[in-house]
């Protein structure tokens, strides 16, 4: 009797806990759902509208972006890029205490020292507030090269930030002689707050316009790739690669009637008086930070022996990428051929196929080509200016050069609607071979986006190339980096040098290992002794096409 009682009682208490065990699981689920889990209706790859569950770091909200169709192992990539570019959010800070460029000072180790070729130089940067203050945190944003002068000669430097007020900066000493240090600040971590404040919550900072136009009757309205709001669209999602793309409906005419596409301007009043001031020219945007102590080194020649084995010593992973001396950038992974003159870019480019696809920095190829070599003769096709699309031809010698932009967005003044094409598209109707070239720049439009936005684009490109590769395996393809540009109170909070960071990280990152070859125009720019401009000058364009040029013509070994 008793032993059927004690039974019974262990059996209800077992049911009891197993209850109890069952609702902490469902609420934990529920709460593990409502904190990370959201259904989203979107576009996928394919141009199709479906439903779909994803999990992702903590983004802001964006049109979706964050609830792609993405497969685990591109989820994954994703989170990877986003996760590693987040910085340290440093909350609101007063002008006083922010990082004053003109009070912080840098110290080189070891100054004393000779140094010989090859060696590492270590560079220690202190940053102080306009109170004169050390910072105790980091955050802030700078540019560091080596530099000779005589020698028409300079490399970047790699910066560590300790997130503590200090710096430090690595230098590869790489030529004899005596070599100049510079530090900039770009931009202090209170201005990086806002700039990343801007790219979530303010994407349309930028905005584009389309006309649309039947008859007599036109109207113009707003388009975007996100468009918030109850009004109308039309729907412009690319059917191929699921690029969203919308404008606000005419009242009057169809979708079907848009003509073109251009830019619309730029949004004023961003910003608040006290975040302004954390943007003012000759005070915190690319200011120079002075040394405490011999800002200079003196490199020795390294003996002949020690030269061969630094030069095989250079792995996959060399940082910096090259240097310039006397002009001449010279990378450190391969010898490249100098094209002076244009015989010698005519007999590389015989028999070939030239696709140039991307923004204005690599139609800067184009033009440097056509003005350069006087058998390329631009072929009229009544283009837009400074738009195209454009095409050139050697006849003689069976050269065949073409530019395409990019698709939207795309900040140029008037494209028509028929040649807004995507590049990855393109990419898919090119055959490919020994005899074909592509190269690819794609990133100066999409700074004032969120990153998922960049990177949708590149996951598509990246599709795209791979398969172009896996058809015709001997296909030279090329990817032009981001580059450095001039910055301002405005240009800040639209082409920030850290916006373009963050996209060049993105793409070295993303087709590392595709089997195709970067110019690092990003080292390039930087390194060089000329101001940095959005569209460098002919110089740095030379070595730019000098190095394009020894990937589709590499020297006979």
């Amino acid at each position: 009797m008793w032993t059927i009682f004690f039974k019974l009682r262990f059996f209800c208490c077992l049911l009891a806990v197993l209850m109890v065990v069952v609702v902490v699981i469902n609420v934990t689920q529920v709460e593990y759902l409502d904190r990370e889990t959201v259904s989203a209706t979107f576009i996928d790859s394919s141009g199709q509208f479906v439903s779909s569950q994803a999990t992702g770091i903590s983004r802001s909200l964006y049109c979706g972006y964050e609830h792609q169709t993405l497969s685990s192992q591109e989820r994954v990539e994703e989170d990877s890029l986003l996760s590693g570019l987040q910085v340290p959010d440093v909350g609101l800070v007063p002008f006083v205490k922010s990082t004053d460029p003109s009070s912080s000072y840098f110290v080189i180790l070891n100054s004393a020292a000779f140094f010989k070729v090859g060696s590492q130089l270590e560079v220690l940067v202190h940053m102080q507030d306009f109170q004169g203050k050390p910072k105790k945190y980091g955050g802030d944003y700078l540019q560091a090269r080596i530099h000779s002068p005589a020698l028409q000669a300079g490399a970047v430097g790699r910066v560590v930030d300790y997130q503590n007020g200090f710096y430090k900066v690595f230098f590869t000493l790489l030529w004899p002689g005596q070599v100049k240090v510079s530090i900039s600040l770009v931009h202090p971590s209170e201005g990086i707050r806002v700039l990343q404040h801007l790219q979530e919550e303010k994407p349309d900072r930028v905005y584009f316009k389309s006309l649309f136009r039947s008859g007599r009757i036109s109207e113009t309205t707003e388009c975007n790739v996100c468009l918030p709001g109850s009004l109308p669209l039309c729907n412009f999602t690319d059917l191929y690669t699921g690029e969203p793309w919308f404008c606000f409906k005419p009242k009057k005419l169809p979708c079907s009637s848009r003509i073109n596409h251009f830019k619309g301007g730029y949004l004023k009043g961003l910003l608040s008086a006290s975040e302004s001031a954390f943007f003012q020219s000759g005070v915190n945007i690319k200011m120079p930070i002075n040394s405490s102590g011999p800002d200079w080194v003196t490199v020795i020649p390294r003996r002949i022996k020690e030269t061969n084995n630094l030069e095989v010593s250079q792995g996959s992973g060399t940082f910096p990428s090259g240097y310039y001396y006397k002009d001449h950038w010279r990378p450190r992974k391969f010898k490249m051929r100098q094209f002076n003159h244009p015989d010698n870019i005519t007999e590389c480019l015989k028999r070939k196929m030239v696709y140039l696809f991307g923004d204005s920095t690599i139609r800067q190829w184009f033009e440097y080509l056509t003005t350069f070599v006087p058998d390329l003769v631009e072929f009229n096709l009544g283009s837009p200016k400074n738009v195209g699309p454009f095409l050139a031809v050697d006849q003689k010698h069976n050269i065949l050069l073409k530019y395409r932009c990019h698709g939207p967005p795309i900040r140029f003044t008037t494209v028509f609607s028929n040649e807004l094409h995507y590049v990855a598209n393109e990419l898919n109707g090119i055959v490919g071979g020994k005899n074909t070239v592509v190269a690819i720049a794609v990133w100066s439009h999409f700074s004032t986006f969120p990153l998922e936005v960049y990177i949708r684009r590149l996951r598509n490109i990246r599709r795209a190339v791979v398969q172009l590769l896996d058809r015709s395996p001997k296909t030279v393809v090329v990817i032009r980096t981001a580059n450095a540009q001039e910055l301002g109170p405005e240009v800040s909070l639209f082409n920030s040098d850290w916006y373009n960071l963050q996209l060049d990280t993105i793409l070295r990152r993303m087709f590392s290992g595709v089997g195709v070859y970067l110019v690092d125009a990003w080292e390039m720019t930087l390194a060089h002794y000329l101001p940095h401009k959005l569209h460098p000058d002919e110089v740095i364009v030379k070595n730019q096409l000098d190095m394009f040029l020894s990937f589709v013509c590499p020297l006979e070994t």
